[in-house]
């Protein structure tokens, strides 16, 4: 038998040959070298080994040291760290590490739909590193985010990354703050299967209904097309809206005001016509108005009923998600998904100068109004200190949550620490997360604070004529004690009018019962009947919320979904369908009504509760919609009509290869391509002009949209004219100098060339709604 000498450096026979075992249990052979007698050892099993036991291998004994702590962003992990401090590894997933396979769909419907999961490939480099710090790690902290995505996260993450369930721990908090995370951590549990089932039916639901519905109108209608179990409900919101606002009839009205002057005083006021004969007016039309005029001209007025009164106004609760996508849109003009992004980096940690980033506010997806004891307390505390005590109820209130499905027991959306002022906070953040920052802040801060009040006074004047009796009402408020609206004053809903926005008049402070009023005039005033309006983001999520369709996590990417798919533009805040969104809402209506129902959407949601608390079998959930739903498949499939066509030749030659070219649809809507494709890949960007000239070349301007889509206009003659408007130009040229208008706000139009600006009603009259 030859084995290596070391000394020698090369073969020789083994001198006295001795089988036996190594430490671990393996066959070796030692001996040593006849020429040098250095000791000599071989591996492997020889006849000598034969008769010979093996000693029981010894198992390899894993060192397990510290504790690892994963979380989904780098950014949430950097902050987690500072309070964790030594002993903790804090390790980021970067968002979800498993999903459904994209190539398939994924899920077994014969076989319980059991999914198929799998981690992508750009995700595989992370879990192997989070493998192998969990394999020597004595504990393992799951530290995802407090609801049913982050508690799915965790599962997969323990599933993907080979995790024993016995070292793992679910930690969650609300905020990412020192006492936060520290309480967090001194109450961990174990991962919560029902939240993670409920996750897992809302993904299997989801991925039934796009990768079953897409592929039908595909083939149908066009490429590029898809369908989703929330998204096509949101867009059918959207689309029968437009219809409504289609087929409205506008009616004629007419209002009448007085102006009077009190006996005895300077200041007149003005009084709305509120009865005729103690019967509502009917003033439909011009004709109707004219002979009242005449004979309200010769009445004897007077006051009849002065009502003082005080009327209390409430601060509004904190917010939810649903309320804080609405208020940055009606306030900031923010689109939802952005609201949520810079919320995001809120919550997850900002340095603003004390030793690290620290979360700002708390978790931003919730539909709970629920405020902590501490942090009642302290917004006390600052009101006290700031306004005085008289800006504090007596007992800090208390706000019900409205939505009858919200998710476990989290806080509303409010600053981790209300001693943060906007202020202070100013040269720490940037300008438009400041601004949301600073309306969280105020909006919370104005809920544990005394309601307004104001001084009211309503008055009543009638006329008499030998014909009729005119009663004439106006209404007026003075605020008397602000409380809240120090703080924060909610803004307008353009979409909801109110008596209150309507009527406030001025009253003279020495009117009295009795008093004899001089007519000055009257103003007739002529209106006519308005289409419902448009739904905004704010509106939309508004209306998600009240029919139960969706989740806190589900409002901002279903927006975004369906005007990224090139169902819906998004044209002055106001969402509107595109040819391609009536179509596609048409045919889900006829063929999969279900699917589009708001009342079977939002028992869907409800469903997906039960799961959630543990009183329905996900699978079952699935079952009693799949059944129905596999049905609507097959007869679509049969009776759905082929709408589809080529593409549409534009009348222009390719200056490429000079073939055709064309129309066609791509994931960002319509763009100009060559009918040669893919032989020749020549594109062009579809342009839609706008009927107005360049000022710089005489080419036509048309609309065009940033990258983030937002909307400018420009020269169809760009790189070679660079004239751009991000006001939509006029065709109508400038009054005083004839050079471009453009469109400055809802009445006015102003001159690029000498900034003069004009009444839009007076330059295009049929412009004004």
């Amino acid at each position: 038998m030859e084995a290596y000498c070391m000394k020698c450096k090369t073969k020789r026979e083994v001198k006295d040959p001795v089988a036996g075992f190594n430490a671990k249990g393996s066959p070796v052979t030692t001996g040593i070298c006849p020429e040098c007698g250095t000791r000599m050892f071989r591996m492997g099993r020889t006849s000598a080994h034969a008769d010979m036991i093996a000693p029981p291998k010894v198992a390899k004994v894993v060192k397990r040291d510290g504790k690892l702590v994963i979380v989904e962003s780098p950014a949430k992990a950097k902050t987690v760290q500072r309070f964790l401090g030594k002993g903790y590894t804090v390790r980021a997933s970067v968002g979800h590490v498993r999903d459904l396979l994209k190539s398939q769909l994924s899920v077994d419907v014969d076989n319980n739909f059991e999914p198929k999961y799998r981690v992508p490939n750009e995700k595989k480099v992370i879990v192997k590193e989070l493998k192998k710090l969990a394999q020597t790690a004595e504990e393992i902290f799951l530290a995802t985010d407090p609801d049913r995505e982050g508690e799915s996260i965790s599962w997969h993450l323990m599933e993907s990354a080979q995790i024993e369930p016995e070292r793992t721990k679910r930690v969650v908090f609300h905020e990412i703050t020192a006492p936060a995370v520290a309480e967090a951590f001194a109450h961990p549990r174990e991962i919560n299967m029902d939240l993670v089932n409920a996750q897992q039916a809302r993904r299997v639901l989801d991925r039934l209904v796009g990768y079953s519905i897409s592929p039908i109108l595909w083939e149908k209608v066009r490429g590029r097309l898809s369908a989703g179990r929330v998204q096509s409900v949101a867009l059918r919101l959207i689309v029968e809206r437009e219809r409504e606002i289609d087929e409205f009839k506008s009616i004629e009205y007419w209002s009448i005001h007085g102006e009077f002057k009190p006996e005895g005083l300077k200041s007149n006021f003005l009084a709305k016509l509120a009865r005729i004969d103690d019967k509502d007016p009917e003033l439909t039309k011009k004709e109707v108005v004219d002979p009242i005029l005449i004979d309200m001209e010769t009445a004897a007025y007077a006051v009849t009923k002065v009502k003082r009164s005080e009327r209390r106004r409430k601060p509004l609760a904190p917010f939810t998600t649903s309320t804080l996508q609405q208020e940055a849109s009606r306030k900031l003009g923010f689109t939802a998904k952005r609201t949520m992004g810079l919320a995001q980096g809120l919550y997850e940690g900002q340095d603003v100068g004390e030793g690290g980033t620290t979360g700002l506010i708390t978790y931003m997806r919730t539909d709970s109004m629920n405020v902590s004891t501490i942090a009642q307390a302290e917004a006390r505390e600052y009101v006290a200190g700031k306004y005085g005590k008289d800006y504090l109820p007596a007992e800090a209130p208390i706000y019900k949550t409205k939505s009858a499905g919200a998710q476990e027991a989290h806080e509303a959306v409010r600053p981790t620490s209300v001693m943060r002022t906007p202020e202070k906070m100013k040269q720490y953040l940037d300008t438009a997360m400041l601004k949301l920052y600073r309306l969280i802040w105020q909006r919370f801060v104005a809920s544990q604070m005394e309601s307004a009040v104001f001084d009211t006074l309503q008055v009543e004047v009638t006329g008499k004529t030998d014909a009729h009796e005119y009663l004439m009402r106006a209404s007026g408020s003075a605020v008397k004690f602000p409380g809240f609206m120090v703080v924060y004053e909610e803004a307008k809903n353009e979409d909801v009018k109110t008596e209150e926005d309507e009527e406030n008049v001025k009253i003279p402070a020495g009117i009295a019962e009795g008093q004899k009023q001089e007519l000055v005039r009257l103003i007739p005033e002529q209106h006519f009947t308005q289409p419902p309006p448009r739904f905004s983001e704010a509106s939309l999520v508004q209306s998600l919320e009240e029919n139960g369709i969706g989740r806190p996590s589900t409002y901002a990417p279903t927006i975004s979904t369906i005007q990224q798919r090139g169902y819906v533009i998004r044209e002055d805040k106001r969402l509107i369908p595109t040819d391609t969104g009536l179509q596609v809402t048409d045919l889900m209506v006829q063929y999969f009504p279900e699917v589009v129902d708001y009342n079977f959407t939002a028992h869907m949601e409800e469903d997906l509760d039960k799961i959630a608390d543990g009183e329905m079998l996900w699978t079952d959930a699935i079952r009693e919609f799949y059944t129905p739903f596999a049905e609507d498949i097959k007869r679509a499939q049969a009776e759905m009509p082929v709408t589809k066509s080529g593409p549409e030749p534009i009348g222009r030659a390719c200056p490429d290869c000079g073939k055709e070219l064309v129309i066609r649809y791509g994931r960002f809507g319509k763009f100009i391509s060559c009918s040669g494709f893919p032989d020749c890949r020549y594109t062009e960007a579809w342009l839609l002009k706008i009927g107005v000239i360049c000022p710089t070349d005489g080419g036509e301007l048309v609309e065009r949209k940033t990258r983030k889509g937002r909307t400018f206009f420009g020269c169809v003659n760009y790189p070679n004219c660079e004239f751009t408007s991000w006001k939509r130009p006029l065709v109508q040229p400038c009054p005083k100098c004839k050079g471009m208008l453009v469109v400055a706000n809802k009445r006015e139009a102003q001159c690029l060339n000498c900034q003069e600006s004009f009444l839009l009603d007076e330059i295009v009259p049929e412009s004004v709604e």
